[in-house]
């Protein structure tokens, strides 16, 4: 079966409520204009009862002082107001309806033929022309009194329809209303179910849309979207790996193949000149092939370390202490050098929740590095400051050393790149680099050749969103 799209139902609704709006309008002018013609008919019925009592009291002059001028006077009454009741027949009849007005007129020319009898010394009696005067003023009272009522039966009944009419528009609106915000509120709820699903990468919990209005057809295009991007990810992710077992690979041959061949050539020498070298020449070519293999041993344990990272042990630490151990670890170096080591320490820090001995390690691969790159008289500089804005702790390591040029500083956190020649395995700044990534901060550098180098660490806060989930991360 078709489901009505939300856009049907809204014209629906909109349609139904013109519908009843133009219903009571129809009905309220409908009243409106039965009240003003009942009015009208009430005005023309005052003029009719003040015209009836002067015939009554022109009538009882008559018949009392036998003043023989009230009857011409009453004729005259009674003429003016047939004429009246001619002139204005349309609205009465309206008002009263055709019997009615008829009875109006019947009692009227009754009541002038029995005066015209008595003034004429017919058999009428007295009693008989005061009978169809009463007759008349009753008739009258009667319609004014059954009129009156009707005017407010009419009103009465206007007030209700009226509040009735607009009761039922007021529920059609709201009910409508009601009845689409919940559909749409539903449908944008699914709507963030689904992207917060498909942000964490679970794609499996989203449940398919039956419904096929607007809102379903929104959600059915972002699920469509969804195993779209599901797709891609899983081709992404492969291709990320093939990639980085191609780079691996890459780099693993390269940097073992060097001593490799280094130690093939010189075992080859070794047996080819053997009888022509002394003792110290023979321990000096075994002593460069036990270097070559110390390089290799360097890049198969840097390589373990990297492959199989031990658990992270994350507590709440303060950074400035892991700083000042870092550099006690390297001072031997500094003073070697000559170098002039700073430490700018922002005091009252917030804690920040790290694993120590990795961050320390980190510390002390950075510190290193700028040991390296400086020459004597040089400055090396460590500082923490705190970060408001981003909730998040900074760790500063900077020297005044060679720098690092533009070309080679995008490739210094990629796996295998050194610029130490033989010396540098090219793993150092990549696992740094993971490590700061699983605390869930962040690392960055800035530099310039022959100017230093600065690199930059932030940790999130103790206590954050960032730092919920690093230990959510830790513990699974």
């Amino acid at each position: 079966m078709r489901q009505v799209k939300i856009f049907h139902k809204i014209i629906a609704a909109n349609l139904a409520n013109i519908l009843l709006i133009l219903v009571t309008g129809f009905l309220a002018y409908h009243s409106l204009d039965q009240v003003l013609t009942k009015l009208r008919f009430m005005e023309i019925a005052d003029g009719l009862s003040a015209s009836f009592l002067e015939m009554r009291l022109a009538e009882k002059n008559f018949f009392l002082y036998g003043e023989k001028s009230a009857l011409p006077e009453i004729q005259a009454k009674i003429d003016e107001t047939l004429a009246t009741v001619k002139r204005e027949r349309p609205d009465i009849v309206s008002a009263i309806g055709e019997a009615k007005t008829a009875g109006l007129e019947s009692n009227l020319q009754n009541y002038g033929h029995t005066l015209q009898q008595a003034g004429t010394g017919g058999a009428p009696s007295q009693a008989k022309v005061r009978a169809a005067g009463h007759k008349l003023m009753g008739f009258m009272t009667y319609i004014t009194a059954s009129e009156r009522t009707e005017v407010n039966r009419i009103i009465a009944g206007s007030e209700r329809g009226l509040f009735l009419s607009f009761a039922l528009i007021l529920f059609t609106a709201v009910g409508v209303t009601l009845l689409l915000s919940v559909r749409v509120l539903g449908s944008l709820k699914r709507i963030e179910k689904a992207a917060h699903l498909i942000s964490g990468g679970e794609f499996e919990k989203i449940e398919p849309e039956k419904s096929r209005d607007e809102c379903g057809m929104a959600v059915s295009a972002l699920l469509t979207m969804a195993g779209e991007l599901r797709n891609r990810e899983e081709q992404m992710i492969e291709a990320r790996k093939l990639a980085s077992i191609g780079i691996l690979i890459a780099g693993v041959s390269h940097e073992i193949g060097n001593p490799l061949n280094n130690i093939s050539m010189l075992a080859q020498n070794f047996v080819e000149l053997y009888d022509r070298m002394n003792r110290d020449e023979h321990i000096e070519y075994v002593k460069r092939i036990e270097d070559e293999t110390g390089r290799i041993q360097r890049i198969v344990k840097d390589l373990l370390d990297f492959a199989r990272p031990r658990k992270p042990d994350f507590h709440e630490t303060d950074i400035n202490s892991v700083i000042t151990k870092s550099m006690r670890l390297v001072q031997n170096m500094i003073s070697v050098c000559n170098l002039d080591a700073q430490l700018d320490l922002e005091e009252r820090l917030p804690t920040v929740y790290i694993d120590e001995d990795q961050i320390q390690g980190v510390l002390v691969n950075l510190l290193t590095n700028s040991i390296h790159a400086c020459s004597p008289g040089d400055r090396l500089r460590l500082a923490t400051r705190f970060n408001p804005g981003s909730a998040r702790v900074e760790v500063e390591v900077e020297d005044t050393g060679g720098g690092i040029s533009p070309e080679i500083l995008p490739h210094i956190f990629d796996p295998f790149f050194t610029t130490k020649g033989a010396s540098g395995t090219g793993l150092g700044l990549f696992v740094s680099y993971g490590i700061i990534k699983n605390h869930k901060g962040e690392m960055r550098v800035k530099s310039e050749a022959g100017a230093g180098t600065c690199f930059t660490i932030e940790f999130p806060v103790h206590g954050t969103t960032e730092r919920s989930e690093s230990c959510l991360i830790s513990g699974s």
